[in-house]
């Protein structure tokens, strides 16, 4: 669903934009207290998880495909916060080296993508988990219905802002019939990838999942005539840290191993078919004014390495490639942000805090 420049004026997109970015730094702050030793090192592996899997595209009905968005997965596994960041980031690695998602458009992408998927789907799935049976599958439940809710949210905020700045006269009831119609399909997709990866990481690492917190009830054992509680063995603060260490590094290697072989090696097996947006622009000319990318000419462009032949080679190059930086620019990102949270909750500056007081 990644908006190209020219299917949104100017002044919207520029409203868009200024959303993003306060978006981003209410997110910022927020992230302070989602990120900890547990998630920080995680939260660049999910966004080099999702560009992965977002290269994926596969076959939904009459000639359309569909990707992951990744809100709902990100909120998810790391916080909704820190999920926003996680699709941002992805957006940007996209729209500036891969040519896909316009510049202009950044705002209305980072909105539509990232905010109202991320937003949509952990309200929803925070409302299902009270109501369900506090298990893990619930969870993986949960977030089976909140993925797939997000996607066709996604494509009415589409549609809402292409009412208000769209650059074709078209009707929007038929643009809303038909974005709504093909993205509840490609919710179930995206329903079914982020239930898979949540259920995949609760059965290895259920303290690793944000959206899974304060769900499982602590093991009582019976000393002496009390109850007391039974040692945490999952890897918190009773583990010893060498073990909790080792076991966030195979979950991260683990988790980067799969989104290498994701992007440099499946997705050449993607269906070729045009996404959602793609294939309702050209049936109802919503692509009429859409202008090319500023960096149509990139090395990278259209996931492919310039200059090499070879469509299998270059495509899983560029895959790799993309994972690569993602999980760099990623990491980079949230490591700051954990180090500030660090440097807020330091003893000296709580006592600085104290004697301004």
């Amino acid at each position: 669903m990644h908006v190209p420049d020219g299917f949104i004026n100017a002044p919207t997109s520029a409203v868009t934009g200024v959303v993003a970015a306060g978006a981003i730094a209410v997110s910022l702050r927020g992230a302070r207290r989602e990120l900890d030793e547990r998630t920080a090192p995680l939260a660049g592996l999910v966004a080099a998880f999702i560009f992965a899997v977002q290269m994926l595209n596969f076959p939904v009905a009459a000639g359309t495909s569909g990707h992951l968005l990744g809100g709902a997965l990100a909120a998810i596994l790391v916080g909704p916060y820190t999920g926003v960041l996680c699709v941002s980031v992805v957006l940007l690695m996209q729209g500036i080296l891969f040519a896909d998602g316009g510049l202009t458009a950044l705002g209305v992408n980072i909105t539509d993508m990232a905010i109202v998927t991320t937003v949509v789907a952990y309200a929803l799935f925070r409302g299902l988990v009270k109501l369900l049976p506090r298990t893990r599958r619930s969870v993986t439940v949960a977030s089976f219905v909140a993925a797939l809710v997000s996607v066709p949210a996604a494509a009415l905020a589409f549609t809402l802002m292409y009412w208000i700045g769209g650059t074709t006269d078209v009707s929007i009831g038929k643009v809303a019939t038909a974005m709504i119609g093909v993205h509840v399909l490609i919710g179930i997709g995206e329903a079914a990838i982020t239930a898979l990866t949540v259920g995949a990481v609760i059965a290895v690492r259920p303290d690793l999942v944000y959206g899974a917190r304060g769900l499982q009830q602590r093991l009582k054992l019976r000393v002496n005539g009390e109850l007391v509680d039974a040692p945490d063995a999952s890897g918190t603060a009773e583990a010893p840290a060498p073990v909790a260490a080792r076991s966030h590094r195979k979950v991260w290697i683990s988790g980067l191993v799969a989104s290498l072989v994701l992007a440099g090696f499946v997705s050449f097996y993607a269906s070729a078919n045009p996404d959602g947006l793609e294939k309702v622009a050209a049936d109802k000319g919503i692509d009429k004014k859409a202008e090319e990318h500023a960096n149509a000419d990139s090395p990278l462009a259209d996931y492919g390495v310039k200059d090499i032949a070879n469509a299998r080679v270059s495509g899983g190059l560029a895959g790799v490639i993309g994972v690569g930086v993602t999980v760099v620019a990623g990491s980079a990102v949230f490591w700051a942000v954990r180090r500030r949270r660090s440097d807020d909750t330091s003893p000296s500056s709580t006592s600085s805090s104290s004697t301004s007081v």
